[in-house]
C-alpha cells in the first residue's frame, strides 16, 4: 500500500493564506454593499380625501400632510421602517408629502433612489444639509451618536424646506407609527404656539442642565415665568410661519454658542429646544410618543411601554430595534417594530 502523501507545511501555510485572504474579500464585499430593501405595497387614499392632485405646485399643498425626517446611510432602515408604518395606518395615505434632509457630504441620489425603489408612488424632496452651518456649534456629548450634526437638522427645518411649507410633522427615524399621522398633524398650536410635542412634567427636569447653568441667575430664571416640563424633540409639530418670524433658529444657535463657552448642559441638541420652548408649548396625548424603547444611554436596558393607548412607538435611547434584532438579542418591544422591516435578507433572490 502506498503511503499517504504529505503537504509541505509552507504549503499549507500559503493555501491557508489564499483562503483566509480570499473570505476576508468576500466578507469586506459584502460589508461595503448597500442595504437592499423590498418594495412596499401601495396604499390609496380612502374615498373622503380631498384630492391633492391637481395642486398648481404639489410640494406647497395646504391640503396635504407635510412630513419631514432626516436621511442618512446609518439610520435609512429605520427610516424606510418609518415611512411604512406612517403610509399604513393613514386614512389618506396619498396625501402626505415627505421631506427629507441628508448630510451635504451623503449621497443624495443613492439615498433617494434607495426610496424610490422601495416607494416608486411616494410624494417626496430630498433636501441637502450643509453641516458646516452648524459643526462650529456643537459641543460633546455624552454620546457621540448625538454629535452627528444631522441631528441639529430639526433646528433648520424653517430654513431649509420650501417658505410655503407652512407647518410640518417632524420624526425621528428610530420610530413607527399605529395610528393616522393625518390625526397628529391637526394638533391645535393656539394663538402664539410654534410647537406641539407631548410633554413629560414627572421627569427630572433640573438633570437636562449643569449645576453651572442652576447657580447663575441670570440663566436660571430663563424659566422663571413658564412651567417647564421635558419634551421629547422626536416627534414634533411645528408651525413654520411662526418659526421663520420669530426667528428662532437663532435663538437656538445662541444658546448653542454659550454652551461652547460655559458648559450648561450635557445632551446633544435637545437642552437648546427645551431653553426656548419648554413651558410654551401646544400640549399633544403621550400616546403620540411612546419613548424610550431603545433603553438608557448607557447600557441599552430593555423599557417598557408607559401606561395608556399607543399611537407612535418610538425608539429613543441607545438601542435601536434593528441591531438588537440583528443580533439576537431584542426586547421584547422590538416584535413591533419588525412587521415594518423592508430588509431584504441576505443571499435573497428576487423573482
Amino acid at each position: 500500500m502506498k503511503p499517504e502523501r504529505q503537504l509541505p507545511l509552507p504549503f499549507l501555510f500559503i493555501s491557508f493564506f489564499i483562503i483566509t485572504a480570499s473570505t476576508i474579500r468576500i466578507i469586506n464585499a459584502a460589508a461595503a454593499t448597500p442595504q437592499q430593501f423590498r418594495e412596499a405595497p401601495e396604499f390609496y387614499n380612502s374615498p373622503e380625501c380631498p384630492s391633492i392632485e391637481n395642486t398648481h405646485n404639489l410640494i406647497c399643498s395646504d391640503e396635504a400632510v407635510h412630513a419631514a425626517m432626516t436621511l442618512d446611510s446609518a439610520y435609512i432602515r429605520g427610516s424606510m421602517a418609518a415611512i411604512l408604518s406612517i403610509l399604513q395606518h393613514s386614512s389618506c395615505p396619498q396625501n402626505i408629502i415627505f421631506h427629507f434632509v441628508a448630510s451635504a457630504s451623503a449621497d443624495a441620489s443613492l439615498l433617494r433612489s434607495t426610496i424610490l425603489a422601495s416607494f416608486p408612488y411616494l410624494k417626496f424632496e430630498v433636501y441637502r444639509f450643509d453641516d458646516s452651518s452648524v459643526s462650529g456649534l456643537i459641543s460633546t456629548s455624552i454620546r457621540s451618536a448625538l454629535d452627528c450634526p444631522l441631528n441639529y437638522a430639526r433646528s433648520y427645518l424653517a430654513n431649509i424646506l420650501p417658505l410655503c411649507v407652512r407647518k410640518v410633522v417632524y420624526l425621528d427615524s428610530d420610530l413607527v407609527l399605529v395610528d393616522d399621522i393625518a390625526k397628529l398633524a391637526a394638533t391645535p398650536l393656539g394663538e402664539d404656539q410654534i410647537l406641539a410635542a407631548p410633554e413629560y412634567c414627572n421627569a427630572n427636569f433640573t438633570s437636562y442642565f449643569t449645576p453651572t447653568f442652576w447657580s447663575n441667575p441670570s440663566l436660571s430664571l430663563t424659566f422663571a415665568d413658564r412651567k417647564a416640563c421635558y419634551f421629547n424633540t422626536g416627534v414634533m409639530v411645528i408651525d413654520l410661519d411662526r418659526w421663520r418670524n420669530g426667528d428662532y433658529t437663532r435663538k437656538i444657535e445662541e444658546w448653542m454658542e454659550l454652551q461652547k463657552r460655559m458648559r450648561i448642559y450635557e445632551l446633544g441638541s435637545l437642552p437648546p429646544f427645551l431653553l426656548v420652548f419648554a413651558g410654551n408649548i401646544a400640549p399633544v396625548d403621550h400616546r403620540w410618543n411612546q419613548h424610550g424603547l431603545g433603553g438608557d444611554n448607557f447600557r441599552g436596558l430593555c423599557r417598557d411601554l408607559h401606561p395608556g393607548p399607543v399611537s407612535l412607538l418610538h425608539w429613543s435611547g441607545k438601542g435601536k430595534p434593528w441591531a438588537r434584532l440583528d443580533a439576537n438579542r431584542p426586547c421584547p418591544l422590538d416584535a413591533l417594530w419588525a412587521p415594518y422591516d423592508l430588509l431584504k435578507p441576505p443571499f435573497s433572490f428576487d423573482s
